[in-house]
């Protein structure tokens, strides 16, 4: 079928896509011959019977690669579009331009073919729900794909086959720059930054950490170099200094190029789906092993291999370890001794550490075994104290380190001389760098034309701001120099010999802190194993002790009797159970104290304390105001107040048994509940026939005591008026009956 066959009104009446895309960047602005030819393809659309509003360039994929699935918003807002039924034809330079994966590629066929859609490039026009048409497509495609994978083969294995033989130039880091001849790497010319890398290794060999080697930097103030490129010929790029990062000090540690190492293929680039199932790409390290090149001794480096590798070891062992994994960690501030390097004798596991006390200053040491929960509780598998644990193995640590006492103290002078020559030799080189750049800032100025004020105010700020920095550089320098340690005198360095033989003043010092002690008991230690034996007669903590060179030493350390816990009576707590629910703190302390209650320690009971005690027994406190169904339970001053009466009649009636009250303890208050029947007793008037005691005694012939009990018994009615003169008990006599009838 003929081209013209092939397109129907059907198709013209739908839009005519011109699909424009480079692999990348560079493509896009170095071969504007082919980006053009791409888009001269909207004239071929109007022969083919297109009108001009119909036909539509997308070119939004420019500087993507065409094997890239998920990445190109326009290829794929253009299948979308085919698939909505919306394209009459695609037309691309060739069929690489729409697809260099088959997987996109017979995924735009497909629904092509579905949607009646035309395919078109500088060989034809195709239609791809047609066998031939969408024959001739597939094998395009396939040679597509097959062409790039031929290519990229092509150049990884120039660039492989290079940096096999070490020749492949690549980024350098700073301090590093490439020579003349074919794979010569030496170092920057520059001594400032050669200096402070050097500095960074030789600091490391004392600290032996990377946090610590980061802030001695920043403790001498140096500036960090950042190389940002390289110029060709392998001329070095432009070097600014900025704040030393701990990054960047990590990374000149860990970087093998350093340590004179040629290395290539160090990462791995890997796809996985991500959010969205978008195809994306990470970059991961591969272990030594895995590298595709490892040249060792291919150049000069500011450290050899051997203590390359023994700093990486070094690294890797400040790591926080895990429950059974070797290493011990990075030295920390704490004041626990063995922090890293003690075990559990029972599983093996890595013990941690928590601190107690006022000041955190009494080290424990715990297991985080399997007996973290036990029964619900939260019950350490092992616990115990640090301080008698730590001196036994600081003295067998210092027992052994004696023989080599007087080395150990002339080497630390050494290192302490050293440490301070290092920073002010990079702070000279610092100062001699900024009077460069001033001297630079002043030709540069006096250079230009001095009537063309523009630039010459520029460089002038320039000279000006450079001639600030060498001032300050200056300053410091002389400071720092004014400030350096004077080297040891005959009679110091005998001082410190005799020190060597009484190391017990030098470890117990002031200025010997706790990260001192524990470096050191680490260049000896490599494991503390404990295990506790609290159930034997003498309860003890067994120590073994395995030195480094494998030698096994034991040690024990007695432990203290577990004390019986102190606790407050039971009868005491069910107590104040009771009255809290009718009474304050306090309150509650008062009776308490009344009979002669304590707390657990022998002290007298305070509001606080109660609450303390109520706290931790989850007893809940008094809710004043609370009502009952029987009446409201007031003391005597709140229901003389509600009855209206003194406080004194109502105890009166109380101790007479007319009011019933209650007592929860002795020493309580009486509290009395106020019902209707309470309520009902008193009476403003006495009513008619109600006789006051006496009479009522005489009435009745009985004594007063046989009337007052019989009116406890309720034999006797009988009511109280608080008002008036008459006011007080008032007994209802019965009338006598008539017993004529």
């Amino acid at each position: 079928m003929s081209e013209s066959g092939k397109i129907t009104d059907a198709h013209r009446s739908r839009a005519a896509v011109i699909y424009v895309r480079q692999s990348t960047l560079a493509q896009v602005e170095r071969n504007t011959e082919s980006t053009a030819r791409q888009y001269d393809l909207a004239a071929r659309a109007r022969q083919l019977g297109w009108p001009p509003h119909q036909v539509r360039v997308v070119d939004g994929d420019l500087g993507v690669s065409g094997s890239v699935t998920g990445q190109r918003d326009a290829f794929e807002g253009m299948v979308a579009e085919v698939a909505l039924g919306q394209v009459g034809i695609i037309l691309a330079l060739e069929v690489s331009r729409l697809a260099r994966d088959n997987a996109a590629w017979y995924r735009l066929l497909d629904l092509a073919g579905v949607c009646d859609t035309l395919v078109a490039d500088a060989d034809g026009l195709y239609h791809p729900g047609l066998f031939n048409d969408r024959l001739v497509l597939g094998m395009k495609g396939l040679m597509s794909e097959a062409e790039l994978h031929v290519l990229r083969a092509r150049l990884e294995g120039g660039i492989k086959n290079k940096a096999a033989r070490g020749e492949l130039r690549r980024g350098l880091p700073a301090g590093l720059v490439w020579g003349e001849g074919d794979g010569e790497i030496c170092f920057h010319p520059d001594e400032a930054v050669t200096g402070v890398i050097a500095a960074v290794f030789e600091q490391f060999a004392i600290c032996g950490s990377v946090r610590a080697t980061w802030l001695w930097l920043r403790g001498q103030g140096l500036r960090w170099p950042l190389q940002h490129a390289v110029y060709l010929h392998g001329r070095p790029g432009e070097i600014t200094w900025a704040e030393p990062s701990y990054h960047a000090v990590h990374n000149t540690l860990t970087h093998p190029a350093y340590a004179g190492a040629y290395v290539y293929g160090r990462t791995k680039d890997e796809r996985y789906l991500g959010a969205g199932g978008a195809l994306r790409t990470r970059r991961r390290k591969l272990p030594r092993d895995q590298w595709e090149v490892l040249i060792t001794g291919h150049h000069q480096g500011f450290t050899d291999w051997d203590t390359y590798l023994a700093n990486q070891q070094r690294i890797g062992a400040n790591i926080r370890p895990q429950a059974r994994q070797p290493g011990t960690g990075a030295v920390r501030e704490g004041c626990a001794l063995l922090q890293g390097l003690a075990t559990c004798g029972a599983c093996g596991r890595k013990l941690a550490v928590f601190y107690r006390g006022p000041a955190k200053s009494v080290p424990n040491y715990y297991c985080q075994g399997p007996g973290d929960l036990v029964d619900g509780r939260g019950t350490r598998h092992m616990n115990t104290g640090g301080q008698a644990i730590d001196a036994a193995v600081a003295g067998a640590f210092l027992a052994a380190l004696a023989p080599a006492a007087l080395q150990a103290c002339l080497i630390a002078a050494q290192q302490l001389e050293d440490g301070h020559d290092t920073a002010l030799q990079q702070w000279r080189r610092q100062a001699e760098q900024a009077r460069y750049n001033a001297a630079r800032a002043e030709r540069r100025y006096r250079a230009v034309d001095p009537d063309n004020r523009l630039v010459a105010r520029g460089l002038e700020t320039e000279w000006e701001q450079a001639l600030r920095e060498h001032a300050d550089a200056e300053t410091e320098l002389a400071r720092r120099q004014a400030a350096r340690p004077k080297g040891l005198s005959g009679q110091e360095r005998a001082a410190i010999l005799a020190l060597g033989d009484d190391l017990d003043s030098v470890w117990d010092a002031p200025t010997t802190t706790d990260k001192d002690r524990k470096q050191l008991l680490r260049t000896l230690l490599d494991e503390v194993n404990i295990t506790l034996r609290r159930d034997d007669p003498d309860p003890h903590a067994g120590l073994v002790l395995r030195w480094k060179g494998g030698a096994i030493s034991e040690l024990t350390v007695p432990l203290r009797r577990p004390q019986p816990k102190i606790r407050t009576s039971e009868d005491t707590i069910d107590l104040i159970r009771r009255l809290a629910a009718h009474y304050p703190d306090a309150t509650i302390a008062g009776i308490l104290n009344r009979q002669h209650r304590t707390t657990a320690r022998g002290l007298s009971f305070t509001a606080s304390r109660v609450a303390s005690l109520r706290t931790h027994w989850h007893i809940p406190c008094h809710q004043p105001g609370a009502s009952q169904d029987e009446g409201e339970l007031l003391n005597v001053t709140q229901a003389a107040r509600e009855l209206k009466i003194a406080p004194s009649t109502l105890l009166r009636w109380l101790n007479d048994g007319f009011v019933a009250g209650e007592q929860i303890t002795p020493g309580a208050p009486w509290q009395i509940r106020l019902t209707s029947q309470l309520r009902g007793m008193l009476t403003d008037d006495t009513p008619d026939g109600w006789l006051a005691l006496h009479y009522a005694s005489r009435a009745l012939g009985v004594s007063r005591q046989t009337v007052l009990q019989k009116v406890k018994r309720g034999e006797l009615r009988a009511v109280l008026t608080r008002t008036g003169r008459r006011k007080g008990l008032r007994i209802e006599i019965p009338r006598p009956q008539n017993s004529l009838f």
